[in-house]
């Protein structure tokens, strides 16, 4: 049996019966590594040894928490104590955090094995992980395509079956984007679900950490092992942890789910969009009742986001200046000296592409004509969504107007790669919830995501929509040819 192949909630019910083993597991995991990782490119940091002393040391322990034994692989931009956290940057280099991020300490708290560090877009910058230091990830349908980004690395490895568990970031879409296009499931919880205390930061008041895995009930163990309120995280909701597994069972027969026009726009891949529909036409049959709807200000989501991200990201970047960790240039003559070799040669162009746009958004005379005007209007996109509320459960789209493209093919062109993140970017704004579940295949075979979005703090509706239409179909059970 290829333990690998198989889900978490799978795996922990043979672990229950005693009839595989934590090391199993393991083993499983690290031979499909052996076999793919060199094609793939989906991990930055994994040390087979450390791995499997991890391993063995849970598997002899007493204390058996909820994920006792299950591995785990974490995106490149959340600390693990003592360990490579790079954010895929040259100016992280050799970076070891002294501390847990509190999604570490949980899983830890559990019992989960944690393997080691997927690979990803520079500090998140990007939708394709094509920026990383450590070369582009590939897509495991195809390996000439991107996997999706930032968090193309943690989709790619449970795609490829390198990793049953991966956690995400997500900022403008990283988490859903990633999934959709490698054809698994990933959620983007409500802003303040998750603490981000140990998340590197990209933009403070959008980023949210969340699970990428095979199927919904996966996602739901996940999200509930790592949800709740962190007094490390002044962001972080006091809101109690719903059961998302128990809940995900229910039928959906009679809950309203809004479709937006604005979703389905000009351009758009027509299998894409007929994937979709054919997504709808499914949801209906099983008894959801769904209409029309507007969220009119969508428009105007892709620019407000570049505006608000790019400005949080230069702020929170400053701090990388070669002084405290990291790397520092060489040959230098002064501090001033050590700060711009240091940048120049540790930020990649996309990141200081981000700097440079983020910092004239917020600089004198062009504050309240940029920054300030976007604010406004995320406030008008936050509206649109709690109208759509009230009178839907959840809003259905498309995860990305198109399947995987080619690697390089929008590298040349930052606007064109900004717009594959246009259907998930307005869930950020609105700190909602979103989740991404395969849909359908093109016809040379690539996966195509569906998007569904729900009320602040409301995951368990729409991991039940996801999982009852998850059942009806077999999409996420199709399985790359590595």
């Amino acid at each position: 049996m290829e333990l690998n192949t198989l889900t978490g909630h799978r795996l922990i019910e043979l672990l229950d019966k005693k009839d595989i083993s934590p090391i199993d597991i393991c083993n499983n995991i690290i031979n499909k590594i052996e076999k793919t990782e060199n094609s793939l490119n989906a991990l930055a940091h994994f040390d087979k040894e450390v791995s499997l002393e991890r391993c063995r040391n849970i598997a002899k322990g007493a204390k058996k928490g909820a994920l006792w034994g299950m591995p785990v692989f974490i995106k490149d931009n959340i600390c693990v104590k003592d360990e490579l956290t790079t954010c895929s940057s040259k100016i992280l280099k050799g970076f070891k955090p002294p501390y847990n991020a509190t999604v570490i300490e949980k899983l830890a708290g559990l019992d989960a094995v944690l393997m080691g560090k997927t690979n990803m877009d520079e500090f998140a910058f990007g939708s394709s992980t094509e920026t990383s230091c450590y070369g582009p990830t590939r897509n495991p349908w195809d390996l000439n395509r991107i996997p999706g980004g930032s968090s193309g690395g943690s989709a790619a490895a449970v795609s490829a079956d390198e990793a049953i568990f991966s956690l995400g970031s997500d900022t403008g879409g990283s988490i859903r984007q990633p999934a959709g296009v490698c054809g698994v499931v990933g959620l983007k919880p409500t802003y303040g679900r998750v603490s981000r205390y140990g998340l590197i930061a990209f933009a403070s008041s959008l980023d949210q950490i969340g699970p990428i895995t095979k199927d919904v009930e996966d996602a739901a163990i996940l999200l509930k092992a790592i949800s709740g309120r962190d007094e490390m995280d002044s962001t972080s909701a006091n809101i109690p942890v719903s059961d998302y597994v128990s809940g995900i069972k229910k039928d959906i027969k009679g809950l309203r789910l809004g479709i937006p026009k604005e979703y389905f726009v000009e351009g758009m891949d027509e299998e894409v969009k007929n994937s979709i529909k054919s997504a709808i036409e499914k949801l209906e049959k099983m008894g959801a009742i769904c209409e029309d709807t507007s969220l009119p200000h969508t428009e105007y989501a892709v620019s407000v986001y570049y505006l608000v991200a790019t400005a949080e990201a230069s702020s929170n970047l400053a701090r990388f200046d070669g002084v405290q960790y990291g790397l520092r240039a060489e040959n230098i003559k002064s501090m001033m000296d050590m700060y711009k070799k240091t940048r120049k040669e540790g930020f990649g162009d996309e990141a200081k592409r981000r700097i440079i746009l983020g910092t004239f958004g917020l600089s004198s005379g062009y504050y309240d004509a940029y920054y300030l005007k976007a604010l406004k209007v995320r406030t008008l996109i936050k509206r649109d969504f709690e109208e759509a509320f009230k009178k839907f459960d959840a809003i259905i789209t498309p995860t990305s107007p198109t399947a995987a493209f080619k690697i390089g093919e929008k590298t040349s062109d930052p606007l064109t790669m900004y717009l594959s993140d246009i259907f998930t970017i307005s869930a950020n704004l609105a700190g909602i919830p979103g989740i991404s579940i395969p849909c359908g295949f093109t016809k040379n075979n690539l996966p195509i995501g569906l998007q569904i979005l729900g009320k602040h703090f409301d995951e368990e509706m729409i991991l039940r929509i996801a999982y009852n239409y998850e059942q009806s179909t077999d999409w996420h059970k199709r399985k790359p040819k590595l």
